[in-house]
């Protein structure tokens, strides 16, 4: 019997996949309050509180979903029942240049808006970290700070480079937001609030999170035609800053890109061997951001997430659209800014590539405030498990567990997580792996995934796929380990 004031928790009998991309085992595993206290063969460990028998599943790391704007919905919708059902434990907020912190104002624009509309009003990431805490979501919370959000803190005109006040401005911030525990910086100079950024202004940012123990993670200035310059661009800021590059969401988009992954990853392999270097991607060909005529070429499909000025066009295709008001498809979009859709940019071998690539990480990029969202906000860690494992074979179990756990937390520096090891905090996923699999589809985006048995957060349970939500919501901002390596 238990005589410690901490409840423990026996696992038996699954099969353990630690993350770590070492072969599974059958065993056990024991949790101690907040943390994993043993591993051990079946029935070697000490008889807990509480006995899960896991004969036929997997106990697995919870996931960490690496790519996120879930910046504000952790304080909105502290449930997050989006990800502890699909075995997330932890997310990464602030992505592609777009970050809560420090930005203050109650009517964000593109791409701030991506996050909502209610939540800006944290003028330091401390600030963010302590409405986290406050919030007690049921998912963990790392940040990095948003490049975009600092030029629009701190710059009056954003169709230039940022001058030498403004530069010392944004690294400031930058070292606060590394004081509070920021993974560190993100950039989105794809759009074109960050569009006019300069390799000077970057660095000069990115220095200071090189500093502090950080990295840089950015959605890249083209994933068009112009992606291999674009790919050069990203690599020279982050060896000039000295940091660590995590290239999100690597795609080859538009059709006249298709088939180019065979040309990009191998650039990315050159350019890793010599600097740190990884990416991340989401299992769908298409992707989800806010309306851009610029992103309308008449030939993918366009499915409508939302409209300001027209909801009820919300999800329906432009092309069905613009048919029926009588303009073309560029004109059509214009009439329905400003909004946001899916765009089936990509090709499915393409995202095969990347997804089975051993630099690549999962991340969902989901966009949790869209009226009617991209499915992979609720489905993108089991389609991996049923697609790329269980069904086509394009990875083995461990590799896609290890590509959403341990892989994930050592590249970006988060410690004690993402793995199944004595010591670390008791994140879990018990797996039923003859049945996970995602549900969720464009048509009906926000569907339970099945095969997600249970869920603990730092060695609570929070979810099961009896009850859905416990209703226990044991997160917590998670600040940067001071060393990490992948």
């Amino acid at each position: 019997m238990n005589t410690s004031t901490e409840c423990t928790t026996l696992l038996k009998n699954g099969l353990l996949v630690d993350g770590s991309g070492a072969p599974g085992w059958q065993g056990d595993l024991l949790i101690s309050g907040e943390r994993i206290a043993a591993l051990g063969a079946p029935g070697t460990l000490p008889c807990a509180d509480e006995t899960v028998d896991c004969t036929g599943m997997v106990i697995a790391p919870g996931f960490i979903d690496v790519h996120t704007h879930d910046d504000a919905a952790v304080l909105d919708a502290p449930g997050m029942l989006p990800k502890l059902s699909q075995g997330v434990t932890t997310v990464i907020v602030g992505n592609c240049g777009i970050s809560l912190a420090p930005v203050v104002t109650g009517e964000p624009t593109a791409p701030l808006s991506l996050l909502g509309r209610r939540q800006f009003r944290h003028a330091r990431m401390a600030d963010y970290a302590q409405a986290v805490d406050a919030a007690h979501p049921g998912v963990n919370v790392a940040a990095l700070l948003g490049h975009t959000a600092l030029r629009m803190r701190y710059m009056d005109d954003l169709d230039r480079p940022a001058n030498e006040q403004e530069r010392t401005a944004m690294a400031d911030a930058m070292q606060e937001a590394m004081d509070a525990g920021a993974l560190g910086l993100s950039s989105g100079i794809f759009y074109k609030q960050a569009y006019a950024a300069d390799l000077e202004e970057l660095t000069a940012v990115a220095c200071v999170a090189a500093r502090n123990g950080g990295v840089y993670a950015t959605h890249i200035r083209d994933e068009l035609a112009g992606i291999i310059p674009a790919l050069h661009e990203a690599a020279q800021t982050a060896r000039q800053a000295g940091l660590p590059l995590v290239l999100s969401h690597h795609k080859c988009a538009g059709a006249a890109n298709w088939g180019r992954t065979r040309e990009t990853l191998p650039l990315i392999e050159s350019l890793a061997q010599g600097q740190p270097l990884g990416m991340d991607v989401y299992p769908y060909t298409a992707g989800s951001t806010v309306l851009r005529t610029d992103l309308v070429d008449g030939m993918i499909d366009i499915l409508i997430t939302g409209s300001q000025p027209h909801p009820e066009m919300t999800g329906r295709y432009l092309k069905d659209i613009a048919r029926e008001w009588g303009v073309s498809e560029t004109q059509a979009c214009d009439r329905l800014q400003p909004g946001g859709a899916c765009y089936f940019q990509m090709r499915q071998d393409d995202v095969d590539r990347v997804v089975t690539h051993p630099l690549s990480m999962i991340g969902s990029d989901g966009l949790p405030h869209d009226e009617r969202p991209h499915p992979r906000l609720w489905g993108t860690f089991p389609r991996v498990l049923a697609s790329y494992w269980r069904e086509r074979g394009l990875l083995p179990l461990e590799q896609a567990i290890h590509k959403m756990s341990g892989l994930s937390a050592a590249r970006f520096r988060i410690a004690g997580r993402g793995l199944l090891q004595a010591g670390c905090m008791a994140d879990v996923v018990v797996i039923d792996p003859q049945r996970v699999k995602d549900t969720a589809t464009y048509e009906q985006p926000v569907q339970f995934s099945e095969g997600i048995e249970r869920v603990w957060v730092n060695g609570v349970l929070s979810y099961t796929s009896a009850r859905r939500s416990t209703g226990a919501r044991a997160g917590r901002f998670v600040r940067r380990s001071s060393t990490g390596q992948a």
